[in-house]
């Protein structure tokens, strides 16, 4: 009865959701439903589907979550990352993987949604940030690449990812409605609703999706355990009584369940609850441009057993019921105002945030209710940044920037030798960048420096099981990491050919890694440890119109890493990679084919890493080939679709888990959790 519940949870949920948009939708045609005076998002559906992304200014990619693309559209906000040049993803099964930068994992990605930071709360990071987001579910989509932005908060040292809603601009009173529903193998049914009603002085908006997938079959027909089930539902109130002033209050709801053949329980429970606020003031003055406000609340309840989603073994340390209840309340508040003179423009302000990590969890099924919470963990942050932009001819532009954090932790565990110590650090960070445009190319170059200084974040600090070496714990003994790197660049676009290259450089005093040894069971154990590191890379891509129907896209990706305290390579480093692709549009529809390449990767550090993941082996390299076609029925329906991994290819990324002995895989092995073999999928949008 326990895997019943959620279903039909999730089942009342999306009858919510319907509802919700029946009562939305008919206002499109009760009001005006050609859009006029509607200035959100009102772009025609494209009749292709997105195989890949290219920055759209120096270290900037942006691009609308919303677009069809190939792999099958995701179900999280990091396989929706892995189809940028440069991320990839800690697999360990269907969804819920963590997203990896040029090789940097964790809280050296900053990662915010509306402008708040969502924490996840597993000492493991089963529930990563990105397991709470839905792209589809947003506007826009910014990633900058390195420490080349200080105005979104602490830490970010490999890049800042920005999941966004922008503000509905109503005139008349109108409306919009965008949904899709997209169908695929393995059971894979996905719904999402955003639907918005207003006039020129507010409006209100519901944005709900659900997501399902059954277990898949990998290329050798083998069921790989990684069943899910998802649902979110956010409401927004904007209150716009000019065309300058904006206060939007905006609140969510989320859960779900997935289980996860790389781990040994799975998550019964992904429960999120986000309530926001934020002020907006434009063209206040001459130099005095504009006032930003707004402060966040995002809570995780997780649940983790090994009952609900599998059932257990009965044998050795994990054979028994057991379930364990984590959670984690974040709270922030940003003020930043923008000054503009003639040739310069300055962002400045503060920011804040405090969060706190509770847990309990027990033997037996269900042993964690109605016990009482046990916290061991809160942390506190408070900044000062300041951005400046200086256009000094039409041609160059200098751009830095500079904060300071106040940064604290304090253990509340009982066991620990350091119950009740704080621990604190201020830490500064900074930038510069300069950027040319050719005059006899239509290309921009830059080069940029930048320092990061990061405060161990809860899994660093807290997860590790052994102390590391002169310290009692890793509370202790573990130190600030220090990223100082330098990024470079250019980008040419002329009718025909756009091309970009991009590549960084980089030294990391202080790295925080991850070791792991056998103990007495015959389980790992681990232990955070400073070093120093190397790391080096970049990526580059190309899109050609060979004619006017034909279109070939190429990237290229590479990172490179060294621990230099001890010559090894730098673990869970991802291995080159390339993506070619080639499509045919005409008129309203299109067809395409994307054949992505992956490299071997021989240069592990065995039983190194992070929190979530280790190098266990070397792994081979692979060929994946998907086909994808598009047609547009008019400017308000579109139909995608598409097989990926065409010819059934059995294969396994090198970030990945391996298999676990729960779900029949070698127990101790290094057997590593294989991808979905050839699957078929189908997508429908609406816009109107």
């Amino acid at each position: 009865m326990s895997g019943c519940t959620p279903v039909f949870a999730l089942s009342l949920r999306g009858t919510i959701a319907a509802l919700c948009g029946s009562l939305l939708a008919p206002l499109a045609f009760a009001a005006d439903s050609s859009h006029e005076g509607h200035e959100h998002d009102l772009a025609e559906l494209s009749p292709t589907v997105i195989t890949a992304i290219a920055p759209s200014s120096p270290l900037t990619v942006v691009t609308n979550p919303k677009d069809p693309r190939q792999p099958v559209p995701a179900s999280d906000g990091g396989d929706y990352l892995k189809t940028i040049p440069g991320f990839a993803v800690i697999r360990a099964g269907g969804t819920n993987g963590d997203p990896v930068l040029r090789g940097m994992f964790g809280s050296r990605l900053n990662i915010l949604t509306n402008g708040g930071t969502m924490l996840g709360a597993c000492p493991g990071r089963m529930d990563a940030p990105t397991s709470y987001i839905s792209p589809e579910t947003y506007d826009r989509l910014t990633v900058i690449k390195g420490p080349q932005s200080v105005i979104w908060g602490p830490g970010g040292s490999a890049g800042t990812i920005l999941f966004e809603r922008e503000p509905e601009k109503f005139g008349e009173l109108g409306s919009r409605v965008n949904a899709s529903v997209l169908a695929g193998s393995n059971g894979r049914f996905d719904k999402v609703l955003d639907a918005a009603a207003g006039n020129s002085l507010g409006y209100v908006r519901f944005v709900g999706n659900q997501s399902h997938s059954d277990d898949f079959k990998d290329g050798n027909g083998d069921t790989v355990p990684s069943r899910w089930d998802k649902w979110n539902g956010d409401v927004t109130l904007g209150w716009t009584p000019d065309a300058d002033t904006l206060l939007e209050l905006t609140a969510g709801k989320g859960d779900g369940e997935a289980r996860s053949a790389g781990r040994g329980m799975d998550g019964s429970q992904f429960k999120r609850e986000s309530l926001g606020l934020r002020f907006e003031k434009s063209n206040l003055g001459d130099v005095l441009d504009k006032v930003e406000a707004q402060v966040y609340y995002n809570y995780a309840d997780h649940v983790m057993d090994n009952y609900t989603l599998r059932t257990p073994s009965g044998i050795g340390m994990m054979g028994m019921p057991m379930v364990s209840n984590v959670d984690r309340r974040t709270m922030g508040a940003r003020i930043k105002a923008t000054w503009r003179w003639a040739d310069v423009e300055l962002v400045s302000g503060i920011d804040a945030q405090t969060n706190e990590h509770r847990q309990r969890g027990g033997m037996g099924v269900n042993a964690h209710k109605g016990q009482p919470w046990s916290k061991d963990a809160d942390f506190h942050n408070y900044g000062a940044f300041g951005e400046l932009t200086w256009h000094a001819t039409g041609e160059d532009r200098l751009i830095t920037g500079a904060r300071l954090d106040r940064a604290s932790a304090r253990d509340f565990r009982k066991d620990s030798a350091t119950q009740g110590d704080t621990r604190a650090d201020t830490l500064p960070s900074g930038f510069v960048r300069y950027e040319h445009d050719l005059a006899a190319l239509p290309a921009t170059t830059y080069i940029g420096l930048g320092h990061a200084q990061r405060f161990p974040d809860y899994w660093e600090l807290f997860s590790p099981k052994r102390p590391p070496a002169g310290a009692v714990n890793a509370f202790d003994g573990i130190k600030p990491e220090k990223t100082t790197q330098l990024d470079f660049g250019i980008q040419y676009q002329d009718e025909r050919l756009e091309a970009w290259a991009s590549g960084y450089v980089g030294q990391i005093r202080d790295y925080i890694l991850f070791d792991y040894q056998r103990n007495r069971m015959g389980s790992f154990t681990s232990q955070a440890q400073n070093i120093d590191a190397r790391i080096m890379g970049g990526e580059l891509g190309a899109a050609y119109k060979l004619t006017e129907n034909w279109k070939a896209d190429a990237t290229l990706a590479y990172a490179w890493g060294k621990n230099s305290s001890d010559g090894k390579a730098l673990p869970q480093m991802p291995p080159l990679e390339s993506r070619l692709g080639l499509t045919y549009s005409r008129d309203v529809w299109s067809v395409g084919a994307l054949w992505r390449l992956v490299a071997e990767q021989n240069r592990i550090a065995q039983n190194q890493g992070n929190v979530v993941g280790k190098d266990y082996d070397k792994s081979a390299g692979f060929g994946v080939f998907s086909l994808n076609g598009a047609y547009k029925v008019n400017n308000n329906l579109k139909l995608s679709a598409g097989v990926d991994n065409l010819f059934d290819k059995a294969y396994a990324e090198h970030l990945n888990l391996a298999g676990n002995a729960g779900f029949g895989y070698p127990a101790n092995s290094v057997q590593p959790v294989n991808e979905p073999g050839r699957t078929f999928w189908t997508k429908v949008d609406f816009s109107f």
